[in-house]
């Protein structure tokens, strides 16, 4: 009975002392951890609580402070964890409520601010990184951090409108400084501009704005070659582009590389003859190798290359040959020596007379092209005939309808004459003597 007493006496006191504790029920603690036996007040050489035990971990200066500072009541737990509790806002909510997102415990001062403005959508790059923060985050006091915007024009735009050389505003540019200007720099100058909507290679990389933004308006100057290179195109005489008919779309044949060189027309080869493949890929340098006349680029050679007397020697057993320039095309028109043209390919085969025939009869001119109708090459016979005269009879012109291909004209047989005339039984003899 008496061990039940003291121990319900002993209970009695540690709960009384607990509830007369100054600092609230929540903090359950030995009070020897922060006091000593020969007083209520605090001393730090025999402090022994450890604050890693709570919810806020003391790091940095806040190991240094007074405890008082952040708990100023006695009542522990009514301090708050957030920074702002005790710290000043200086920048007055414009950066938000996270202080550790730029601060740490150990001082004020930030360390990352080009990853900060990385997350935000803005990296400091080039002169950027450089500047001071007030320059562009004004405010009176020096610490409001507003957001301004990621466009640089939310920055720039009495840059932009000062601007005289050129004028941006005149010329309507662009509120998009990064459409002209590369943010990596360190300076406006022209040789730092993004032009990628039309990129300035080899001979365009150097060149005065100017040079090609002639009249002020930097937003709608053509990206045609012959805009600019008129004069180049009209003065040319190596050959003479204008006089040879040559295409104003300068990048048919040239790139921007300085001097006009190297210059190459790959639609020779589907279109005319293949010089850029083939047996006479590699065989010559210029074009005047083979057009020799600069003023007329369908006059062409191959006999400058291609020379007698080693060519007629080659070609002693071909039917119609003659050493000519285009006798050579019309024969090897995809410039192989293996390809050899076959007349009877054709839409007029040889037959008759006509395979006796030298080339240059037909072919005057040209090869292709040349007509198929009989009249065009016959015209003399035609009219040089007497037995009978065709010319005063009014005979058709069509050679064909009584005439083959045989020598001398005959046979000769009209078979039109029996809508006439039948020329049967005792007739039939002279059907093809008109006389």
């Amino acid at each position: 009975m008496r061990s039940l007493s003291s121990l319900i006496l002993i209970f009695s006191v540690v709960f009384s002392s607990l509830a007369q504790s100054p600092h609230g029920i929540e903090l359950k603690v030995n009070c020897a951890q922060c006091h000593s036996p020969s007083g209520w007040k605090m001393d730090k050489d025999y402090l022994t609580f450890d604050h890693d035990s709570t919810r806020f971990l003391l790091t940095g200066r806040h190991k240094d402070v007074d405890c008082k500072s952040c708990h100023q009541t006695l009542v522990f737990s009514e301090a708050k964890e957030n920074c702002f509790s005790c710290h000043t806002d200086v920048h007055e909510k414009t950066v938000g409520m996270e202080c550790a997102r730029c601060h740490n415990t150990q001082s004020w001062i930030v360390d990352d601010v080009t990853n900060l403005h990385f997350q935000n959508g803005f990296p400091l790059l080039g002169k950027h990184a450089t500047v001071d923060c007030k320059s562009c985050h004004v405010s009176a006091s020096e610490l409001q951090f507003e957001r301004i915007g990621n466009d640089c024009i939310n920055c720039h735009k009495i840059d932009f409108e000062n601007t005289t050389n050129p004028n941006h505003k005149d010329a309507h540019f662009s509120l998009d400084c990064s459409s002209c200007h590369n943010p990596t720099s360190f300076g406006w100058e022209a040789k730092n501009i993004n032009h990628d909507f039309f990129p300035l290679t080899e001979g365009h990389s150097n060149l005065d704005c100017k040079k090609c933004h002639t009249g002020g308006d930097y937003s709608n100057t053509s990206t045609d070659c012959f805009s600019c290179h008129r004069k180049d195109f009209e003065s040319s005489d190596d050959p003479n582009h204008q006089a040879a008919s040559f295409t104003t779309q300068c990048t048919n044949c040239h790139t921007t590389a300085p001097g006009w060189k190297p210059a190459e027309f790959t639609q020779h080869d589907p279109l005319y003859f293949p010089i850029y493949s083939g047996s006479h890929k590699k065989e010559w340098l210029e074009c005047r190798d083979c057009h020799l006349n600069s003023s007329n680029y369908s006059e062409f050679s191959c006999v400058v290359c291609h020379k007698d007397p080693k060519v007629s020697e080659e070609h002693k057993n071909v039917n119609g040959y003659f050493f000519n320039d285009n006798a050579c095309l019309a024969c090897h028109p995809s410039g192989n020596k293996a390809d050899n043209f076959n007349h009877n390919n054709t839409a007029f085969p040889l037959t008759g007379e006509h395979q006796q025939v030298d080339c240059k009869l037909c072919h005057t001119s040209v090869f292709k092209g040349t007509s198929t109708v009989c009249a065009d090459c016959h015209l003399l016979d035609f009219n040089g005939s007497t037995n009978p005269n065709h010319k005063s009879l009014g005979l058709s012109m069509h050679c064909t309808s009584c005439h083959t291909t045989q020598a001398d004209w005959k046979p000769a047989r009209f078979d039109n004459h029996d809508s006439y005339y039948a020329l049967n039984g005792a007739h039939k003899a002279i059907a093809t003597d008109c006389a």
